[in-house]
């Protein structure tokens, strides 16, 4: 494979998803973008941009300022900033569509614009977020990861309230975890022993118990099994130090107890190069790491470089994968 096939979804029509893929559209990359959405979105965003942009049939070629297109209508049109409950189930069928295309093996990778959770919600859908849609689509456990030019964080636990994330950590959830993890260091980023820095729940990591007993009775013993299985597993480690430099140089990716334990340092670090991976899926996806940014819809000071990133590490991914196989 010299060049992979993406799916390109650009998300919530009234934010800047549009206008982001529209500044991707203006590029060349390595990689062939059919993005699967709402035309009039799309055109909208770049007239605002003053940016050229054709739709062509999903099945021609892309170069900049031509752009191949799925079309899936949304029944409303909406002003920038102003999402509407109507188009709730267009984003999700631009989300199913797109990735069912990816199980089929019509699509080596997908990558995934900024999606609006309260809207979907508030027009009748179920929904907790893409990651979870994906993961009942394919039939498969899941492990969210983000990560920047610096350091990858994958989380035990993601959206919780912090008075339920201790509940919600146990020895089998955090063997599935990281036995995903390593698979996934292994198969999408080609390393062949991955080191995983697994952080401990509580201050200090408990200080021997002294400040919470999850390390010495929970994570410790789990680390110690899966060492013998081959794995290599610092910890639990401290999270106040553990995101050193000199420490971060040793690890191929960092396990966080939970959200706000990890992803503020790699926000941090370098937000603007964040993206987000869901570990796991037969093929790879790549999210941008930010939000539908309403306020920011229509004005051309959205800044793509989420985007741009994901479709390059969704890229990269997919060629590793790619170069698997061929040497299965």
């Amino acid at each position: 494979m010299t060049r992979p096939r993406l799916a390109l979804v650009p998300g919530e029509p009234a934010g800047v998803g549009p206008e982001l893929c529209v500044r991707a559209a203006q590029r060349a990359w390595d990689a062939s973008l059919v993005a699967f959405g709402d035309p009039g979105a799309l055109q909208r965003a770049a007239a605002a941009l003053d940016l050229p942009l054709q739709l062509v049939a999903a099945d021609a070629t892309a170069s900049p300022g031509i752009l191949p297109l799925v079309e899936i209508p949304a029944p409303v049109a909406v002003a920038f900033g102003t999402p509407d409950p109507r188009n709730a189930a267009a984003v999700i069928a631009s989300l199913e569509r797109a990735a069912s295309a990816c199980l089929g093996g019509e699509f080596d990778g997908l990558v995934t614009g900024p999606v609006h959770k309260a809207v979907i919600n508030d027009g009748g859908i179920a929904y907790s977020g893409t990651t979870g849609l994906l993961a009942e689509q394919a039939g498969c456990e899941v492990v969210m990861m983000l990560a920047n030019d610096i350091v990858r964080v994958a989380l035990a636990t993601t959206h919780l309230p912090l008075r339920a994330v201790a509940d919600a950590i146990t020895a089998d959830g955090l063997a599935r975890t990281l036995r995903i993890v390593d698979a996934a260091l292994r198969s999408d980023f080609g390393i062949a022993s991955p080191v995983i820095a697994v952080l401990g729940l509580n201050p200090h990591a408990g200080e021997d118990g002294h400040l919470g007993r999850e390390e010495r009775d929970l994570i410790e013993p789990l680390l110690g099994r899966l060492r013998a299985e081959g794995m290599h597993l610092p910890g639990p480690l401290p999270a106040d130090t553990a995101f050193l430099p000199q420490k971060l140089r040793d690890f191929d990716a960092v396990l966080a107890m939970y959200h706000d334990q990890g992803l503020p340092v790699l926000k941090y670090s370098g937000f603007e190069r964040a993206v987000n991976l869901t570990l796991g899926l037969p093929y790879p996806r790549v999210a941008v790491d930010h939000g539908t940014a309403l306020d920011l819809a229509g004005r051309g000071l959205a800044d793509p470089s989420s985007l741009f990133a994901a479709i390059e590490r969704c890229t990269q991914l997919a060629l590793t994968r790619a170069a698997r196989r061929a040497a299965a």
